[in-house]
């Protein structure tokens, strides 16, 4: 433990009882239940698979007691609204004016890996133009941290960089309200496309300096070791001696300038405080499954979040973004190792944020959750193969953690933590191997049959007992278990009135009852995959490191939706069929699980149609406050959003940014001048670049693969001489260039 902070025990001592309280309401209720459920189980002659079930069911039974209790101790916290320990607590009301210290800056992070370009923009332009509408833009440095591997995303960031920061540097110069025009072509200097600039030789020389407007700053990370972890360790390196605090953001986030100026107040007052994460509330829901998410993500989720404050206190978890760290000790105590091994429970670590914070409490440092800091966002994927993807890889890396857990100096609270993470997705194999047991033991009963004489002597026949209050008081107190936070949360708003902010108390209810039916039918695939997942973990398959899809433009298709979802189709059909002929009894139990697998295709498609999300809006469903009220930073990404491109970046397709390095004499100019390649060609590598040329010219871009690319964008001789030599093609060549 650092010893530099004594006065860290007054809430040590305190969370350190709050979470033997919680073990005990755990544990207890746990062991009840599973008194209860042994005895009512029908199959008593088959002990074995008995205890299984039982096992099982108590494992499954704690599991969703620790969100029932934090909801609950969440609840009565922002009811009573006093809370001694809140980590923003002497902080300026809301809506004051904030003065930070003029000794340092903080950088602000965006690590990017093959995101639009043109998204990620519009989050930067928007958090610098709310900065600077509170004139807190000098505090702080913006770093795009890019790991991108596709050689198009790459030099279309270059590209939109370079756009940002002009179009920043006209808006800073000429205006001072920030939600003017902000594209102005005069200003960006755009060359065209055309044989007399192309054959100019003094274009292949910056004819504009780059200079970092804004505090706006771009890196391109050539090899991407350790990820996304690895990319901010990189920036720690080069350039973290210069920032007191870094504050972390995902592609797709949004932090006001109130919430980025109040993590730094806190920090300031609170120098025992290593990481503080905000609870980002999800934005620009589209289809109906993100408004679904969405919704529930505002209504549920400040009091699940206030309740995990109560019981972590300063040991909390970190996220991976929307969150603020004090950059010394990150470099001092959270270095994270490589796991040894070549399962899929070895490398890097995937889920680093979770590490992260373990060690950051390790070296003394407190971890805390602003529960109440209001002004951070964030977006979810549109659709469940989106949604699925994501969650393949944070099965991994939450499973990594097995590893983790007795590891020596982490606190009990962040094993607990790392146990919370592994149950995120071991649940899912847990609740299907429950089911998969109780299907057993029916069809084993029909073909035994009930023993009603036990070997041994025996004067009376043993009848089969049957308990149907024990059974229903189970059942009940398992629904009261699941279902309860939400009715909380329901209650919570309409006392405090905000109502109105989700369309009024009526269309709130019947919202309600649309995400609960939506996310009953959804549970069932969702755990049928996590279970997959984890499986293929443990057999030791790896997941690759794979872009998440933010756009949502487009849905999935009836053809990728059979692709996908044939197999929990057939298997709830079979399951659900089955046990229709076999036992109706148990089919009526089983069947709200074999009809959400057997309509998994339609259920994935039409979840993923904005037209229907777009429908429920316009009838006043499943609104937020972040549609009915939006802040300020919203309203400003939605303007930014629509806006159209400059004519210069849509004369050749935005997803074809080396195709524009070899044709557009601006856009090599700046690749090169970013990138600044100038390494001398070895002789097998020289006869492999005149090897690509040749083959560019022959075939066209589209010839090329993405590590052929990398190549030659790689090499500055090399994309002269091939930008040179395709506008001297003749003009069919040129159709290969799209030209």
């Amino acid at each position: 433990m650092n010893q530099a902070y004594p006065f860290k025990q007054s809430w040590e001592s305190m969370g350190y009882l709050r979470r033997i309280v919680l073990i005990i309401l755990i544990v207890f209720p746990t062991f009840l239940a599973a008194s209860i459920m042994y005895p009512i189980l029908p199959f008593q002659e088959r002990p074995i698979i008995s205890h299984i079930m039982t096992y099982l069911f108590a494992v499954l039974f704690a599991w969703i007691s620790v969100g029932f209790w934090s909801s609950l101790a969440g609840f009565f916290l922002l009811l009573i609204k006093r809370d001694r320990y809140k980590i923003t607590k002497g902080l300026p009301p809301l809506n004051s004016t904030l003065t930070l210290p003029s000794d340092f800056k903080t950088a602000i992070l965006f690590p990017v890996y093959n995101e639009d370009p043109f998204m990620v923009a519009e989050g930067i332009k928007t958090v610098i133009r709310s900065l600077r509408n509170k004139q807190l833009d000098h505090h702080y440095d913006l770093f795009i941290l890019s790991d991108s591997t596709n050689p198009d995303t790459w030099v279309t960031e270059e590209e939109v960089f370079y756009n940002t920061a002009k179009t920043l540097e006209y808006e800073k110069r000429n205006f001072t309200n920030v939600e003017s025009d902000v594209f102005h072509e005069n200003n960006l200097k755009y060359e065209r496309i055309n044989n007399s600039t192309s054959s100019d030789n003094n274009s292949y020389h910056a004819s504009e300096k780059i200079e970092n407007v804004g505090s706006l700053f771009y890196r391109h990370r050539q090899f991407n070791l350790k990820r996304k972890s690895g990319n901010i360790a990189d920036f720690c390196r080069r350039w973290g001696k210069d920032y007191r605090y870094l504050i972390i953001f995902d592609a797709d986030s949004l932090m006001s300038a109130d919430c980025l100026a109040r993590l730094v107040l806190t920090m300031e007052q609170r120098p025992d405080v290593g990481i503080i994460q905000t609870p980002p509330k999800a934005i620009f829901s589209l289809s109906l499954l993100s408004r679904v998410q969405q919704f529930a993500n505002h209504l549920y989720g400040s009091i699940f979040a206030a309740g995990m404050h109560f019981w972590q206190l300063g040991d909390a978890q970190f996220w991976g973004h929307n969150a603020i760290i004090r950059t010394q000790p990150f470099m001092d105590y959270c270095q994270l190792p490589r796991l040894k091994g070549s399962s899929a429970l070895s490398g890097d670590i995937l889920s680093h944020d979770f590490v992260e914070s373990a060690l950051m409490r390790k070296g003394g440092y407190g971890v805390w959750l602003a529960y109440d800091m209001e002004g951070s966002f964030e977006m979810n994927p549109h659709t469940l193969t989106d949604e699925l993807t994501r969650d393949r890889r944070w099965c991994q890396g939450n499973l990594q953690h097995i590893r983790l857990l007795f590891t020596k100096g982490f606190f009990p609270t962040h094993r607990a933590l790392f146990l919370n993470g592994i149950m995120s997705y071991g649940s899912a194999l847990l609740w299907f191997i429950f089911l998969v047991t109780s299907t057993v033991e029916v069809v084993l009963a029909l073909i035994t049959g009930p023993v009603y004489f036990p070997e041994g002597p025996s004067l009376f026949t043993d009848w089969p007992k049957y308990f149907p209050g024990w059974a229903l008081a189970l059942l009940s107190s398992t629904a009261l278990l699941l279902f309860f936070p939400k009715i909380l949360s329901f209650i919570y708003v309409l006392i405090h009135l905000d109502f109105s902010k989700y369309g009024g108390v009526i269309k709130l209810l019947i919202s309600v009852f649309i995400e609960v039916f939506i996310s009953t039918l959804l549970a069932p695939v969702r755990m049928l995959f996590h279970s997959y997942f984890v499986f293929m973990t443990f057999l030791g398959i790896k997941v690759g490191w794979n872009p998440q899809n933010r756009g949502g433009e487009t849905g999935i298709n009836w053809g990728s939706a059979i692709r996908v979802y044939w197999f929990p189709t057939i298997l709830g059909v079979l399951w659900g069929l089955s046990m229709y002929v076999l036992s109706p009894g148990f089919f009526y139990w089983l069947s709200p699980v074999a009809l959400s697998l057997s309509i998994s295709v339609p259920l994935a498609v039409l979840t993923s149609r904005q037209s229907i999300g777009k429908q429920f809006f316009r009838l006043g469903l499943l609104l937020t406050p972040a549609d009915t009220n939006p802040s300020q930073e919203i309203v400003l990404l939605e303007k930014a959003y629509k806006e159209e491109l400059p004519p210069e970046l849509l004369a050749i397709p935005r997803n074809a940014g080396f195709t524009r390095a070899i044709l557009l004499p601006r856009t090599l100019n700046l690749h090169l001048f970013i990138s600044g390649h100038n390494r001398k060609s070895f002789p097998a590598k020289a006869e492999r670049l005149n090897k690509l040329i040749a083959k560019a010219l022959k075939f066209g871009p589209s010839g090329l693969t993405m590590k052929d690319k990398k190549v030659l964008l790689n090499d500055k001789d090399s994309l002269i001489l091939l930008h040179k030599l395709v506008w001297k093609l003749p003009s069919e060549s040129l159709r290969l260039w799209g030209i």
